[in-house]
């Protein structure tokens, strides 16, 4: 397969920067996601890789080769970079059939009869589709859509796979079972995968390492979804990769209060220095009780979501989440009501320097 090496490239849209100096390297056969929000840069970044836009600055890498560079002017056309790209809206023809949609790269690039049938039928299997071949697209459900436009982006043995969202038109339980088959396909096939989202279940999920990028497009942590999860370099990464809980803490003379209460500060100490920290953690980490030991606080919202309950709790005027498994809250006589006083204690907490706002609790 091959590698892409992204040297400082820079991006502009009518007066408008959408990337900046950006670098980024993919190692071969891996399977990197580029995790960010809506407008970020992120399919600006794939169009430049792809060859559909050329960049202002820096150059483009693929398996060690140059295929775009600002200052010498150098472009090599996009059918030439050994790509294969899936877009979110399928873009699959709804005239042909599935084997037409698949083999239809194989077509162009002048491939014989014989082997066209061959690849072609190999890899409509490879993405689930036997016996489908002779369907048209509005015979087959969205799932199965995507499955095509999988199959047409393998079909011609691309060193890389351009993925731009492909599974946003699904419903959850597709998205969920498509992203296990995604990975299930790189590890069969090798290919060199970068995935581009704004939907964090699906980054962690899939990726053997993710970029997180801001509004502006600037990379804020690069690593292993357990190194993202679980060491997030800042509190935006700590955001934007799950429900994030921030208890604002201040230090008077060693003694660590809750916000501007009195409420002493009861959990795991800071790895931080300063008099003004933030304590940020999950739903998940949150160990409640009735009595004992903890922070005390007032459940303002109690809701069963079936595998689990989440609360809305008060510590010291401050809002947080929990989330709690229904049979552990019904063995363990954790079934609050609103109004209810409970005890909290965390699992985990990332520490941060400052006083974070967090967004409104819903």
């Amino acid at each position: 397969m091959a590698s892409i090496e992204i040297k400082g490239i820079s991006k502009q849209y009518a007066g408008r920067t959408i990337l900046s100096d950006l670098s980024l390297e993919l190692q071969d056969g891996e399977c990197f996601t580029l995790l960010g929000p809506s407008g970020c840069g992120k399919t600006v970044l794939l169009r430049l890789i792809a060859g559909f836009e050329a960049p202002d600055s820096g150059s483009i890498l693929i398996g060690g080769d140059v295929v775009a560079d600002a200052s010498s002017g150098q472009m090599l056309p996009p059918d030439k970079r050994s790509l294969g790209m899936v877009f979110q809206d399928y873009a699959v023809w709804p005239h042909m059939t599935v084997f037409d949609n698949v083999a239809y790269p194989l077509k162009l690039a002048g491939v014989g009869a014989d082997e066209l049938k061959s690849r072609a039928m190999r890899t409509i299997e490879l993405v689930g589709l036997t016996n489908l071949d002779q369907r048209l697209p509005s015979q087959l459900s969205g799932g199965q859509q995507q499955r095509v436009a999988l199959a047409r982006a393998l079909v011609s043995e691309p060193q890389i796979l351009l993925l731009d969202e492909p599974l946003n038109n699904l419903d959850a339980n597709l998205r969920e079972e498509m992203r296990f088959e995604i990975k299930a396909l790189q590890q069969k096939t090798g290919v060199t995968i970068l995935y581009v989202t704004h939907d964090q279940e699906i980054a962690l999920g899939i990726a053997d390492r993710i970029a997180v990028m801001d509004e502006h497009g600037i990379l804020r942590q690069i690593g292993t979804p357990e190194e993202v999860y679980e060491r997030p370099a800042d509190d935006f990464v700590f955001r934007f990769l799950g429900i994030a809980n921030f208890l604002p803490i201040r230090r008077e003379a060693d003694v660590l209060h809750i916000g501007n209460s009195s409420e002493r500060w009861t959990g795991l100490p800071p790895d931080k220095k300063g008099n003004i920290l933030t304590a940020g953690f999950r739903p998940s980490d949150v160990v409640l009780t009735r009595e004992g030991e903890g922070l005390p606080g007032t459940i303002r919202r109690a809701s069963f979501l079936g595998a689990q309950f989440d609360y809305l709790i008060e510590i010291a005027g401050t809002l947080i989440r929990a989330a709690l498994p229904s049979h552990e809250c019904v063995a363990r006589n954790l079934l609050f009501s609103e109004g209810d006083s409970c005890r909290i204690n965390l699992a985990t907490v990332q520490w941060f320097e400052g006083q974070i706002v967090a967004a409104d609790k819903v």
